[in-house]
């Protein structure tokens, strides 16, 4: 059976950051995924951690000025410095947390700019991420995100994904396979999953109902198909449950929404 992670950025949003730890162990997660932990000091995260016996699977790099609108800066020319500065504490948090993967957001295409020069800076970028997270023992995930929920990122479908990986050639960079952007982008799941999972470039993978984004049992994606199809792959990775509770905030929403996964324990 696939093991889930929460998000805990999407996930629990009933209760501030810090207290979404005990709700997710209370409703038997055992690890978790978050965007970004930067706005807390490492030991505070780690005391979470421990205290409800959990384990981080994946957090994003810096992403730039997200408030502003940034999405990454990986694939931004003259931003070199900056973007290998937030690798730098991402493996910081990484090591402090003992979290094995990182994901390091592309960016928004910039005006002006030819897609093939963002693509050298890209690729560049992600080679020295990599350099720096390979000492430690880290992987360096990238993702394909669908054009509907963040217009204009880089990188949008599985297979430029997956070139992209093989350009860059090191072992600890994959691919972070996101269910719910897949479906809205290119559809095929189940052939995506036969095509890509058996490669042993996909790192992680998360999941969304589509199209609104809430649990993974509403919408249009049949999630138990799939789930025993990673079975049958021998896929042993986390799936992270990166979506919105259709009862968004209100008190005991996220954990209202979890009969998909009580069925499946």
């Amino acid at each position: 059976m696939p093991r889930f992670a929460a998000n805990l950025s999407l996930l629990y949003q009933e209760f501030g950051f810090l207290d979404r730890f005990a709700a997710a162990a209370r409703d038997g997660f055992r690890a978790v995924e978050f965007l970004f932990p930067y706005a807390h000091a490492p030991a505070e995260l780690s005391a979470r951690l421990k205290a409800h016996g959990l384990e981080t699977v994946l957090f994003n790099a810096p992403p730039g000025d997200w408030d502003a609108g940034e999405r990454g800066t990986a694939c931004l020319p003259g931003r070199e410095a900056e973007f290998r500065a937030g690798i730098v504490q991402a493996i910081s948090y990484a090591q402090a947390l003992q979290t094995p993967r990182i994901h390091v957001m592309a960016g928004l295409v910039p005006a002006g700019h030819a897609r093939e020069a963002l693509r050298t800076t890209y690729i560049a970028n992600l080679r020295a991420a990599a350099d720096l997270a390979a000492p430690h023992g880290l992987q360096v995930l990238i993702e394909p995100i669908n054009g509907r929920d963040m217009p204009g990122y880089f990188l949008n479908w599985q297979d430029e994904a997956h070139a992209l990986v093989a350009a860059i050639g090191a072992p600890n960079v994959q691919v972070q396979m996101d269910l719910y952007h897949c479906q809205i982008v290119e559809g095929d799941l189940a052939t995506k999953i036969r095509q890509y999972v058996p490669t042993g470039r996909v790192g992680h993978i998360q999941i969304a109902g589509v199209p609104e984004r809430h649990e993974p049992d509403v919408g249009e994606v049949n999630y138990p198909c799939l789930f025993q199809l990673l079975d049958d792959l021998g896929y042993a990775g986390w799936i992270g449950c990166e979506y919105r509770p259709a009862r968004g905030a209100v008190a005991g929403g996220t954990s209202d929404g979890l009969g998909w996964l009580r069925g499946r324990r």
